[in-house]
């Protein structure tokens, strides 16, 4: 007989790729994780994990039980649900793990509806880069994420999470008020391609919506200046260190006054953002009801699902 928790080992250790990330992913220690891979390589018959550089990979057959491992855990989180909605649990406390314009936009919007329609849910809040968010639900630290695409995201087919789009949003170019382009109604990104750039540091998702943006436009940008902080980027902007993409939202309230502001003409970045929860677990009557207050919100800021790039 197979062990669920050590199927939830093997697959911590597939995504992080040592003993060690695995183990701190899973509050475990790295001998507890070895212990638990050694009994499931005793309880399979077969060899699961080999040697890669300084890190592990499955071997063909550590293939194989994992993709039977997404399902059968798949399968538990299903169970779990039913066995929730069965005793009525529509009270308790989940944890959502988001990026902080998330946490502004949608999230506590989200939470304010829900202590009006479902009282007995309470959220717990972790301010999470996008890129971090997704990890901590397959881990278990999070049971829900508001996320962003990012390059080495797991795919929408992935047979893990479960997701549902919330929003799209345009990133408009900030320049310095003194600009040459700054009477423009829209900027092209290639006419920005000699600038300094400043931008998140690579890593934030952020970081590669402007990348791929520069490149689609024919060039790679300079960056100059890396701030994770978008008000730190606007701010240098303004003192005209620079150009900048900068997503709608993180536009919100900020002081624009030595700044312009303007849409991209051409192919715009975009952030895509969804919640997202280990597949299965989607209608737990802890999960759907906050779900449902992130879509309802997400269409209250954003109707259609989308902000217009106009």
């Amino acid at each position: 007989m197979i062990d669920a928790r050590r199927l939830r080992t093997l697959r911590a250790v597939a995504d992080h790729r040592t003993v060690t990330a695995a183990a701190a992913a899973l509050y475990l220690t790295p001998s507890a994780v070895s212990q638990q891979l050694a009994a499931l390589e005793s309880e399979t018959g077969h060899r699961l994990l080999e040697r890669h550089g300084r890190g592990i990979r499955l071997t063909a057959a550590g293939e194989i039980l994992l993709s039977h491992a997404n399902a059968v855990l798949a399968q538990l989180e299903r169970a779990e649900a039913e066995l929730a909605a069965y005793t009525s649990g529509a009270a308790g406390e989940l944890t959502v793990a988001s990026f902080a314009t998330g946490i502004g936009l949608v999230l506590a919007p989200a939470i304010a509806g829900l202590a009006r329609s479902s009282p007995g849910i309470r959220v717990r809040v972790l301010d999470a880069e996008g890129d971090e968010s997704l990890p901590m639900v397959l881990d278990g630290r999070a049971d829900l994420a508001v996320a962003v695409e990012y390059r080495g995201a797991p795919r929408e087919d992935d047979q893990r999470l479960a997701r549902v789009p919330l929003y799209a949003e345009p990133f408009d170019a900030v320049l310095p008020i003194a600009h040459r382009l700054a009477g423009a109604g829209r900027i092209p990104v290639a006419d920005l391609a000699d600038e300094p750039w400043i931008g998140p540091y690579p890593g934030n998702p952020c970081h590669d919506v402007v990348v791929l943006a520069c490149e689609y436009a024919g060039f790679q940008p300079r960056l100059v200046h890396s701030s994770d902080d978008f008000r730190a980027v606007v701010a240098l902007a303004g003192a005209g260190a620079g150009v900048a993409l900068v997503p709608r939202s993180a536009l919100r309230g900020m002081d624009l006054g030595e700044v312009v502001v303007r849409p991209v003409d051409g192919v715009p970045a975009t952030r895509r953002v969804f919640a997202a929860v280990r597949r299965g677990a989607e209608e737990h009557p802890l999960i759907r009801p906050v779900l449902d207050a992130l879509r309802v919100a997400a269409e209250q800021i954003h109707p259609g699902g989308a902000t217009s790039d106009g």
